[in-house]
């Protein structure tokens, strides 16, 4: 199996983390925080002191970071990994950071080093599960080689040559917050004309929002609002002027919410609700 070095041990990447070593993958985990990878030392991977240690007899390297930021901090600042990538070494960006921020990173990485974007569709539970989509991008022959690794943690969607899949990860937010945003209007207009929110949404989980609505009341998914907020403003950079009024309205949603560590479907303020079997009683 692969020796995997993880850089990022948040709620996605241990779990991603978590999901390695139940596969037999050899794992070396730093975090910024370092108490954060406690769980998975204690689940078999060895912690490191600095992302250059950790990466140092990595053959693959996976980054799962708050945004840009932090992608490049981790690479690029004190005792960064970058210094340490060896030539043949495959690095896979799995953050969610925009096409533009991956294609700067490319340009700074050492020669010989391969890149793959491959930033997921799917909760942490998905993560440990095997379920998630991974949306790779890159060369053939990059992505290839790290296909065996991505495949334990679900799907894997090809997107096409560098940056295709963090350009379809920004496709696939844009989707989902606008989504939710309209539940949360649609639930609104309910509460003003007198239809009951459980009954508003059964009726929408039979339609085109159906698949918002099981988001907005799965208790299995978490997606904090203020990462969404930042999905968001990936997005409208890339647009530049372009007009997008929906996006740019839930962005300004995203952006005004009282508790920007909550998941997403507060927006909504449904409780979780079992669509499917109405007649089932409700925590």
């Amino acid at each position: 199996m692969e020796a995997i070095a993880l850089l990022g041990a948040g709620t996605m990447g241990s779990a991603l983390g978590r999901r390695l070593l139940a596969t037999g993958h050899r794992l070396t985990v730093w975090n910024r925080t370092p108490g954060r990878t406690r769980p998975l030392v204690e689940a078999g991977a060895r912690t490191a002191a600095n992302p250059a240690e950790a990466v140092r007899d990595a053959d693959v390297v996976i980054t799962m970071l708050t945004d840009a930021a932090a992608v490049r901090e981790s690479l690029f600042g004190a005792d960064a990994a970058a210094r340490a990538l060896r030539p043949g070494t495959h690095l896979v960006e799995m953050s969610t950071i925009g096409p533009y921020a991956l294609r700067e990173l490319a340009g700074q990485l050492p020669p010989g080093v391969r890149l793959v974007d491959a930033p997921v569709a799917g909760s942490a539970a998905a993560a440990e599960a095997g379920r998630l989509v991974v949306l790779a991008g890159g060369a053939e022959a990059a992505v290839d080689r790290v296909a065996p690794v991505l495949a334990a943690l679900g799907t894997v969607r090809r997107c096409g040559g560098p940056g295709r899949g963090a350009a379809m990860k920004l496709v696939l937010n844009t989707a989902l917050v606008t989504a939710v945003a309209s539940v949360a209007d649609a639930l609104a207009v309910a509460d003003a004309v007198g239809v009951d929110r459980r009954t508003a949404c059964e009726a929408l989980a039979g339609g085109p929002l159906g698949g918002a609505v099981a988001r907005v009341t799965t208790t299995e998914a978490a997606f904090a609002i203020a990462l969404a907020a930042k999905d968001a403003r990936l997005a409208l950079d890339a647009l530049g002027d372009a007009p997008a009024p929906v996006l740019r309205a839930a962005a300004s949603v995203l952006a005004a919410a009282p508790r920007p560590d909550a998941d997403i479907a507060t927006l909504t303020d449904v409780h979780p609700v079992d669509v499917t079997n109405p007649d089932k009683e409700q925590p």
